[in-house]
């Protein structure tokens, strides 16, 4: 019987399947399906195929529970990190991701429980702009964290915000769908955040999806760096001056092998 090896790892409840690409099937979208599928399968919000690299220590490459395509995770790659710090002696580890290197800087460890400063790009922040649905229409703040995200203030996260979300991730203004966060504002240094990831919908945390949602909300003079991001699985620290910083735990969980 063949069988594909995989670590699972969480960082905040967002949770992902490590797989070396040397075991990658043929139709590798398809198996991504089988095996995030959280009833038949391993369950997790995505696969980080991990790949070789001259410029880094490794490159991923990122599938999301559905089998489409994403640049990167910021909690996904934080997961990767922790790892290959499990199975080498580092503090740093560069990773090549589909937006370009991210380098993980080890903070602390303490068995399978990690924490890392994540070096996370330059944000793109664009004007807010509406998109209009039959009920009415919602106002956000597009930010690009190398994928795309917009951003929803909200004074409160009302009873069906996923469906919402949802409407607005698969909206046809965006060609290739979007992340999409609600923000509510706690203080000048707090804000809370609900996710919707493109190609697996609510999560219970988001890398990007946290920096997206605290350059916003810096952008708008509502917050001032570093933000604590509050999300329904932990919380996490974004520092934004020119180039933004993720400051998170990452939890290796189990290792097994799949049949195929």
């Amino acid at each position: 019987m063949a069988t594909v090896p995989f670590v699972k790892a969480t960082a905040c409840g967002n949770d992902f399947l490590i797989i070396d690409f040397v075991h990658a099937p043929s139709d590798i979208h398809a198996f991504t399906r089988r095996i995030c599928d959280r009833h038949n399968g391993v369950g997790a919000d995505g696969v980080e195929w991990v790949l070789p690299a001259q410029d880094a220590d490794l490159r991923v490459r990122l599938l999301n529970a559905d089998g489409s395509e994403a640049e990167i995770s910021g909690n996904g790659t934080r997961c990767v990190a922790a790892w290959y710090c499990a199975e080498h002696p580092r503090r740093s580890v560069p990773i090549g991701t589909g937006a370009g290197l991210r380098t993980c800087e080890l903070i602390a460890r303490e068995g399978s429980d990690f924490e890392f400063r994540s070096s996370m790009g330059e944000p793109e922040v664009g004007d807010d702009f509406s998109i209009k649905f039959a009920h009415g229409e919602v106002t956000g703040t597009p930010v690009s964290m190398g994928n795309p995200h917009y951003v929803v203030f909200v004074p409160e996260f009302e009873l069906g915000w996923q469906a919402v979300a949802e409407q607005i991730s698969l909206h046809h203004d965006f060609k290739y769908g979007m992340n999409v966060e609600f923000v509510k504002v706690r203080n000048e240094s707090e804000i809370e955040v609900r996710f919707c990831e493109r190609g697996v919908g609510e999560t219970m945390s988001s890398g990007t999806g946290s920096c997206a949602a605290a350059v916003a909300s810096i952008h708008a003079g509502k917050v001032q760096s570093p933000v604590r991001v509050h999300a329904r699985g932990g919380a996490q620290t974004v520092e934004w001056s020119r180039e933004v910083f993720l400051t998170g735990p990452a939890t290796l969980l189990c290792r097994g092998e799949f049949f195929i």
